[in-house]
């Protein structure tokens, strides 16, 4: 690596201190251990073709792309990498397994578990591993190993007696097969997709299953690839631009609902409001194992879709399936709110002859939300291994989702809304 000018040295070292300063302020670094890791590693030496600015701001950086423009590899945003390090509570001598490589994050690690821990790397792609190799070496890190593999399979001798200590996974992962490789009392960090929502979630390992025991984190990452890549099972109705996708759960047909979506929808109100600013994730994914035939609606931006009024905008929406007939989540403004910024109401939107009941259902699955869960931090995620690595059943269970490896179980803690519903849509116009 060519050594920058000195008083580049100086800049991009005051560059480092100033990034970990706004993740102090921000609560994002919280102990000694991990703020020192972050003012030790160069950030810049992993990601040479980037500006100093670049490598030093508090967003991801894109190392590698695939040959449709898709982003496969990168370096993570600081944020979510301190956010997921505390969560990780890694301590000297630990043996830490990364899965997803790129060698900052890496080399991070290797801070935190000091010269008599251990840190392994992994990834699928030997692109990839063979740049974090160099890059691991040139900055003094090469006691990192660095394995080349599908993180679906371990490969033989990678996991120590006794298992590891933590195991911080960087890609976005459908499922955790690696409850095996993790030492009991170990920590596990994942961002886990759930229906296709995507949370970064801390979990320790008592007695052979998972529990989680931190705050839920939104986030996103590149796509796992290899034997555990997640399947989106889109299906699109015939002529309407319109596709629903089942990441869990059972697909259902939709060929039956291209005469649903030509007719304007009915449309139930749940007197249940949402700052402008506000996240809404928790709910989504409340529904998501509430409802049975629950699936994610996007349309084609240049498509002929105007009874989707409004489209989902961003990411798609929450949507459930009823034979002939579909609701789905939407969001209506109401008043401008108490900081200007917008203050709407969930609305349900019912498509075919069967619409409004379905629309009925998940407006009183919303309310439900509001009246008994909404108040709550986060709910509580376990992770059992499956017996035969086997989806167990197809029937819906609430707020259970069958994986390959694991049986994933979303509990929502009662804490009752101190929030009212709101009774009168147009009264907000007065505030």
């Amino acid at each position: 690596m060519t050594t920058p000018p000195a008083t580049e040295v100086g800049d991009v070292s005051e560059l480092r201190h100033q990034l970990v300063e706004q993740l102090r302020a921000d609560n994002h670094i919280r102990t000694a251990a991990v703020e020192r890791a972050f003012r030790t590693v160069p950030r810049h030496a992993f990601a040479p073709d980037a500006a100093f600015e670049a490598t030093y701001a508090n967003n991801i950086i894109p190392t590698r792309h695939a040959p449709d423009g898709r982003v496969i590899s990168s370096i993570s945003a600081p944020w979510l990498q301190a956010d997921m390090l505390e969560a990780a509570r890694i301590q000297r001598g630990h043996r830490v397994l990364e899965i997803g490589s790129g060698g900052y994050n890496a080399a991070l690690m290797a801070e935190l578990v000091g010269p008599t821990g251990h840190v392994t790397t992994l990834d699928i792609d030997p692109v990839v591993t063979d740049r974090a190799s160099r890059f691991l070496t040139e900055t003094g890190y090469d006691r990192v190993r660095v394995v080349t593999a599908d993180a679906e399979h371990l490969p033989t001798g990678v996991v120590p007696d006794g298992g590891f200590d933590a195991i911080v996974v960087t890609v976005d992962t459908w499922d955790l097969p690696w409850i095996d490789a993790l030492a009991e009392g170990g920590r596990l960090i994942g961002p886990l997709r759930l229906h296709g929502y995507h949370w970064a979630i801390g979990f320790t390992k008592d007695e052979g299953t998972l529990h989680s025991d931190q705050p839920l984190i939104v986030c996103g990452f590149v796509a796992m690839q290899g034997d555990g890549a997640w399947q989106t099972n889109r299906r699109t109705v015939p002529g309407t631009g319109v596709h629903l996708s089942w990441e869990d759960g059972t697909p259902l047909s939709v060929d039956q609902l291209a005469s649903a979506l030509t007719r304007e929808p009915t449309v139930t109100r749940t007197h249940v409001t949402v700052g402008g600013q506000e996240p809404f994730d928790a709910l989504t994914l409340y529904l998501a194992g509430a409802l049975p035939g629950f699936c994610r609606l996007e349309v084609d931006s240049d498509g002929d879709n105007g009874v989707l009024n409004p489209p989902p905008r961003h990411w798609p929406g929450a949507a459930i399936v009823r034979g002939a007939s579909l609701a789905r989540l939407a969001t209506e403004r109401i008043c401008d709110g108490d900081d200007g910024k917008g203050l709407y109401e969930f609305v349900v939107h019912g498509h075919g002859a069967q619409g409004h009941v379905a629309a009925q259902e998940m407006t009183e699955q919303v309310r439900h939300w509001q009246r008994n869960h909404r108040g709550a931090r986060c709910p509580l995620i376990t992770a059992r291994p499956t017996a035969d690595g086997a989806p167990s059943g197809t029937d819906h269970e609430p707020h259970v989702f069958a994986k390959k490896h694991t049986r994933i179980t979303v509990d929502w803690p009662i804490v009752p809304s101190s929030a009212a519903l709101l009774t009168d849509p147009g009264s907000c116009s007065a505030r």
